[in-house]
């Protein structure tokens, strides 16, 4: 059975930093490609980040691109946000999220291409 748990949210001012975590469990997390979304109070759930099985190719939202920087070790079975210049509407629940096809290259922007969930960290930027 596949967990994810994520942790490292909190608050921070704008202009700060944060680094996420997300530990995963009950497969080989290397053949996965992994993904971060977050979801403000009110708002559909939107994509952050993603990363492909091989950690060669990393994808993100235009929003964050430039200031946020996703990672995974392997060996840890760990995946990362490094989120940098944190802005107030970078608040939101940000939540990893495994695609379960081993090996896979197709698309990862959207969240009905995950199976697998964590259960969120909250993230508050204050101005």
């Amino acid at each position: 059975q596949v967990q994810l748990v994520e942790s490292g949210g909190g608050l921070v001012q704008a202009g700060g930093s944060l680094r996420l975590s997300c530990e995963a469990s009950g497969r080989t997390f290397s053949h996965y490609p992994m993904g971060w979304f977050r979801q403000a109070p009110g708002k559909e759930r939107e994509f952050v980040a993603a990363i492909s099985w091989i950690a060669g190719s990393t994808y993100y939202a235009n929003s964050v691109k430039g200031r946020f920087t996703i990672s995974r070790d392997n060996a840890k079975n760990t995946l990362y946000l490094q989120m940098n210049s944190l802005k107030p509407e970078d608040t939101a629940v940000y939540y990893c999220a495994l695609r379960d096809v081993p090996y896979y290259r197709g698309s990862l922007g959207r969240s009905n291409e995950y199976d697998y969930w964590g259960q969120g960290t909250q993230v508050t930027v204050s101005s």
